[in-house]
């Protein structure tokens, strides 16, 4: 009874107009943007990120949410009709719904990644409203060394999983803890790493690193790289999208079996939409009595992962609003829209945050929905989109993304900022380097060292204290235990490619 008296009260926060209004805003924009290829969510979200800095939290994170999952819904667009995946979560997409395209069957793909994205998306939110208060209450049992490890073990997961080099991972994030220490120490007040400017007196803010990291920079590694489009629009009319009744019988246990997947890597610290839809979709080609389909056009191929990624974003937000820990850089920008509107993400939103909380929870549902009535006939106008120029699409996104740099807080250093990590981001890409840990690193650095400096207090100084701690230590113990396995295998692999370069150089001797 106490479930259904709080998605009552999510549908009553959902259905007002303005959140309705921002809910449509945001799946719109998200659809919008992730239809071009190369530009996924966090892209997209760091760019409109600062529109959000106008709005009460509950509406602010409705259209974020949107824009989230709206943008994982329009990535795949892209990848079937281009063969470029509009976003890394939809890149798997790219294997059999490309082949479809070319088939004909381009708008046949197109229909059931939405049924797909739907399904997915639906069975994530009931994860989440079961499971997210049952969390919440027992996380209140938590101390500063429980947080400082469940934080610690979040850090290394993100950028040790997703990563083929860990210490790549790693290393960016340690850079972002770095950045986040410039500004104003809040617990001493003493300056640190601003010498003498009063522009750094508030630290970086949190807008302009993701708008330069993943907006400028993602234009100015795209711009030289990028390829014009061929599409034949007219396989994605509405006439040549019904699906027949041999690909119904064939989707429908793909599905279910990636919405679960999907659930259950969401909701993991550092793996995402992107793992659980290669999970999904390996795990669709195993159980397969004819796997050679797979890569040749299978409609399995193309509704497992988009049924998985879609499902991870929604559980995805069950470490993010319960413990206040990001399992990804995208939730940490969703933890750093909370913090700016004052709000702090942990085990208490739920209980003195219930409308914000229950309201984007249902506000999932509609966003959903509205997809759904989005996609399926705008399938034609994002075709258009994707035949337009890229040097005319990049000015464009530049040219908003100052000014949304500029109108935070009308300071003109922040557009330099912006610019400044813009750059940073694209000598990142040039170096292989990971841009998605040095965010993970910013956002959680400052509430790494708070909790670190609470526990410290707690146990006067002895470190050993922490690691008494049965949760904590374990915790720490399943990060040193996930760093040592990492780290071996990425020397495995380096000794291994060594051994293939002797043995080359010796044969060609």
């Amino acid at each position: 009874m106490e479930l259904l008296a709080n998605l009552a009260l999510g549908l009553e926060t959902a259905i007002t107009p303005w959140n309705l209004f921002y809910c449509f805003a945001g799946v719109f924009l998200g659809t919008f943007i992730g239809v071009i290829p190369g530009v996924g969510p966090l892209a997209a979200i760091s760019m409109l990120f600062p529109i959000t800095f106008y709005l009460d939290p509950t509406s602010a994170l409705i259209m974020l949410a949107g824009i989230y999952y709206g943008t994982t819904y329009g990535g795949s667009t892209a990848s079937i009709l281009l063969n470029i995946p509009g976003a890394t979560s939809a890149a798997v997409t790219c294997l059999d719904g490309y082949p479809m395209a070319q088939q004909g069957r381009a708008g046949v793909a197109l229909f059931m990644t939405t049924i797909a994205s739907f399904v997915g998306g639906s069975i994530g939110i009931i994860i989440l409203s079961l499971f997210s208060p049952l969390i919440a209450e027992y996380a209140l049992r938590f101390g500063p060394a429980d947080y400082f490890a469940l934080m610690v073990l979040g850090l290394v997961a993100a950028s040790t999983i997703t990563n083929a080099s860990p210490s790549k991972g790693l290393s960016m994030v340690v850079l972002g803890m770095l950045i986040a220490t410039v500004g104003i120490d809040s617990q001493s007040g003493a300056a640190r790493y601003t010498f003498g400017s009063m522009s750094l007196l508030d630290g970086f803010g949190i807008a302009a690193l993701a708008m330069g990291l993943f907006g400028v920079g993602e234009i100015l590694t795209s711009v030289g790289a990028t390829r014009d489009a061929r599409i034949d629009s007219s396989s994605a009319k509405l006439r040549n999208m019904i699906p027949t009744r041999e690909d119904w019988r064939r989707s429908w246990k793909p599905g279910l079996r990636g919405s679960a997947i999907g659930s259950f890597f969401g909701a993991l610290p550092g793996t995402g939409p992107s793992i659980a839809s290669f999970m999904a979709y390996a795990v669709e080609r195993r159980v397969s009595s004819t796997p050679e389909r797979f890569g040749n056009g299978a409609i399995e191929g193309v509704v497992a992962p988009e049924s998985a990624n879609n499902a991870a974003d929604q559980t995805a937000f069950i470490p993010t609003l319960t413990l206040g820990i990001p399992g990804s850089a995208t939730m940490a920008l969703m933890l750093g829209a909370l913090m700016v509107h004052g709000i702090q993400p942990g085990p208490t939103l739920i209980s003195q945050q219930p409308s914000l909380f229950w309201g984007l929870v249902m506000s999932f549902w509609i966003g959903n929905l509205l997809l759904v009535v989005l996609n399926l006939p705008l399938i034609g106008l994002w075709v258009r989109l994707l035949l337009v120029p890229y040097h005319y699409l990049y000015p464009a996104i530049l040219v908003f993304v100052c000014i949304g740099a500029y109108s935070v807080r009308a300071n003109p250093a922040d557009v330099l900022m912006v610019l400044g990590f813009g750059v940073l981001g694209y000598v990142m890409r040039l170096a292989a380097l990971p841009a998605a840990p040095l965010l993970l690193g910013f956002v959680l650095g400052p509430l790494v060292e708070t909790q670190f400096r609470r526990a410290m207090v707690l146990a006067r100084g002895d470190f050993t204290a922490i690691l008494e701690r049965p949760l904590a230590g374990t915790v720490l113990a399943l990060a040193a235990l996930l760093l040592a396995w990492t780290l071996y295998v990425a020397g495995r692999d380096f000794r291994r490619k060594a051994r293939d370069r002797r043995s080359s150089r010796s044969g060609l001797g």
